[in-house]
């Protein structure tokens, strides 16, 4: 029986990967649902590839645009944000694919989990934002949350088998970006066309400037926290420039497991789709037979504080963490506009960590609310 999927925005570089999957294996998936923000043709021009039951929009704007294009099929369109966290919970739905970047997953995560669907997790905010909600709310309906980020699907891979309590350390790997080595005076400096420029992996804008201040990292430290429940003194991070070796886990008795593939994030998206089985990759992986130096180094907290303000955003709990996203969800669109300086991104979390008053938020509606709070502050900020 086919597993039957809605992509919850398949025009951005997770989603397209997971329809590249799709594509190659279309006697296990059906796509049921696609949804984009803004990317009204590439949307279009999905849904005439795959014919799914229903497409939605978020841009309001564009519905006309994408109903015209789609009136000759039989493919319901839809718009809006509501419209996106609705498709979460379609019936037809096994497996929603959240591919949404930043705070916008957070609602269609919540819903997908609590209509006891297979939630495949490409985004990182859901969990940094509100983890203990989420993870709260994934056990009481018996929701499966399997992450696609290369690096936790690595864990997740590495513990088949094992019982949590032997878990002596998770080790997360990161390749350092494009300033790996780089000293703070360095940093005052760097471009924003050298930030988009990662040496290894092929991402979106967001994603790929994150990973060079290296909060994507930090991110990945607060999830893992939530999806392994582990806590954070029990989780490391290690660049390993190569990319090959994805993270780690260490085991009590001294032992440690590595997964480790080529970079290609559409290995973690299949092994999402398709676990508990894994079965052949259609696509050429390549092996180690011609990996020759496998490498690792110290990650350098004092220039990259953004690691070290999530660790401190897990000390302090509760809506801490919502604060670092939505604070550094500002400083990177700046950024990508020329309006903040590379290390200013870093000040203006660090600000809005010490200044706003994060509580402990108790729904979906308390986390959405600092996140705005946060926002609102962050734009008064005169930070270059």
């Amino acid at each position: 029986m086919k597993q039957r999927l809605a992509i919850l925005g398949s025009t951005g570089s997770i989603g397209m990967q997971t329809l590249d999957v799709c594509r190659r294996f279309p006697d296990r998936f059906e796509v049921e649902v696609l949804t984009a923000g803004k990317q009204a043709a590439e949307l279009v021009k999905q849904a005439l590839e795959f014919n799914p039951n229903m497409v939605v929009i978020g841009d309001e704007s564009q519905y006309d645009f994408v109903s015209d294009a789609l009136k000759s099929s039989d493919i319901k369109v839809f718009c809006g944000s509501k419209s996106i966290a609705d498709a979460a919970t379609v019936d037809s739905v096994d497996t929603v694919v959240l591919a949404l970047v930043g705070i916008a997953g957070l609602e269609p995560a919540y819903a997908a989990l609590k209509a006891g669907k297979k939630l495949a997790l490409a985004n990182k905010e859901v969990l940094v934002v509100a983890g203990e909600l989420i993870s709260k709310t994934a056990i009481e309906n018996r929701a499966a949350i399997i992450p696609i980020d290369s690096e936790h699907s690595a864990i997740m891979q590495c513990l088949q088998g094992e019982s949590s309590t032997a878990i002596e350390k998770i080790i997360l790997t990161a390749s350092g970006g494009p300033f790996r080595g780089f000293s703070k005076d360095q940093l005052q400096n760097v471009t924003l066309k050298q930030a988009l420029a990662h040496p290894v992996w092929s991402m979106g804008n967001k994603i790929t400037i994150d990973s060079a201040t290296m909060m994507n990292k930090g991110f990945e430290v607060i999830e893992a926290r939530w999806l392994f429940n582990v806590p954070a003194e029990k989780i490391d991070v290690i660049i390993h420039p190569q990319s090959i070796i994805h993270s780690m886990v260490q085991f009590v008795d001294g032992s440690v497991k590595a997964q480790m593939s080529r970079p290609d994030m559409r290995l973690p998206i299949m092994y999402a789709l398709t676990w508990p089985e894994r079965i052949a990759a259609p696509f050429q992986t390549g092996g180690i037979n011609d990996i020759f130096s496998l490498t690792f180094e110290k990650a350098d907290t004092e220039t990259f504080r953004h690691l070290s303000l999530a660790y401190e955003a897990i000390k302090n709990g509760g809506g801490a963490p919502c604060v670092l996203n939505a604070s550094n969800e500002v400083a990177v669109e700046l950024f990508l506009n020329d309006k903040i300086s590379f290390t200013g991104m870093q000040k203006m979390s660090e600000t809005a960590m010490s200044h706003i008053s994060a509580g402990v938020p108790g729904s979906i509606a308390d986390y959405l609310a600092l996140d705005n709070e946060t926002r609102a502050y962050c734009q008064t900020l005169n930070i270059k």
